[in-house]
């Protein structure tokens, strides 16, 4: 079913599960002729997804561009582990690029978490004004640690899912809310604001809320569907708390394999990619929260005033938090794009 295979996506995208041991030749043709440059490319994301098939055309578009010189091959499903083993594997050149997730990509560059600060950007206006404007300098961060950052895409809003109906900050306060132990940014975020923080393994969720121990998560809506944390935590508040981002990126030695000639091809092709993937994730999230609507979840929709209550909490700790994997002068610029353009939408209504 479609939707049971996106939820897997995006389970695996947040949760890093580690495949089986990645093996170089499993499934792999004949050796190429040796003019042809192998590009393998790991992916966390089943294969029938939009991610997964995203990467299958742009590996048929390259093969098309460079006469089958450069051979994309794509490794879905999460075969080459989790992407701790990605990475060090990108560094060592076993393999040559990867999908990776704001986390994955936090380790390469720490503060880009900094863009999934809780409150700080509201909605996708506000994030597509922060990529266009932080994304050229974000690459050149990424690149300078030896990668080539090939294409971003949106990966949805973190939501607050509940027993108890949320509504403003306190009435999440007085619910433990579970924490994925391996997330210490956004643990250390809400802490800050006065929530009863529990770490968790979020492989054991419904272990976790069925037992009493948390009362509340915070988790993308299409993890929430893939794990049916909706079916103990029918609430969620129709607030958006953080975005998260993935990305595309190559190592550069595998970067500067390639031909000059065929590189502004290559890049036009993981752009359209990237285009389109935004406006699938969208659907994607709407479609998905429809699906739990059906099945029972209520969704606290909250007013303009007290959604105010959340980002006045937010603002108040958020220059506390720097230091951590969240980055100052990332944080200050993004709140100074923001405030233009809220007071310019302002003069505007």
């Amino acid at each position: 079913m479609r939707i049971t295979l996106f939820f897997t996506a995006f389970c695996l995208i947040f949760l890093c599960i580690a495949g089986p041991a990645f093996a170089g030749s499993q499934g792999e043709a004949a050796p190429a002729p040796s003019r042809t440059i192998t590009i393998k490319l790991a992916s966390m994301v089943p294969e029938n997804t939009p991610w997964g098939e995203a990467m299958n055309k742009m590996a048929a578009e390259w093969a098309a561009a460079t006469n089958g010189e450069v051979d994309l091959k794509i490794y879905h499903n999460g075969v080459a582990g989790s992407e701790s083993d990605v990475l060090r594997k990108l560094k060592m050149n076993q393999i040559q690029a990867a999908m990776l997730s704001t986390l994955g990509l936090n380790s390469i560059t720490p503060g880009i978490m900094t863009v999934s600060t809780p409150f700080l950007i509201r909605d996708n206006a506000e994030l597509d004004l922060i990529l266009n404007e932080l994304k050229p300098e974000l690459e050149d961060q990424i690149n300078g640690k030896g990668f080539y950052t090939l294409a971003w895409s949106k990966v949805g809003w973190i939501k607050f899912f509940s027993k108890a109906p949320i509504f403003v900050p306190d009435d999440l306060k007085r619910q433990k809310l579970g924490t994925d132990e391996n997330e210490p940014a956004l643990t250390d975020a809400f802490k800050a604001m006065g929530y009863q923080m529990v770490p968790i393994n979020i492989n054991q969720i419904l272990v976790y809320l069925n037992g009493g121990m948390i009362d509340a998560v915070y988790q993308s809506p299409v993890i929430a569907g893939g794990l049916q944390t909706f079916g103990v935590a029918k609430n969620m508040a129709s607030l958006n708390v953080a975005p998260f981002m993935g990305a595309i990126v190559m190592n550069g030695a595998a970067w500067r394999s390639i031909p000059e000639k065929y590189k502004p091809a290559l890049i036009q092709s993981a752009r359209e990619i990237e285009r389109g993937l935004d406006a699938s994730v969208q659907e994607l999230e709407a479609e998905v929260i429809g699906t739990m609507r059906d099945y029972g979840l209520v969704i606290n929709e909250l007013s303009p005033a007290q959604e105010q209550l959340w980002f006045d909490d937010g603002k108040r700790v958020g220059p506390s938090l720097m230091g951590t994997p969240l980055n100052q002068a990332m944080y200050s610029r993004i709140d100074a794009l923001l405030q233009a353009h809220r007071a310019a939408r302002r003069a505007g209504q």
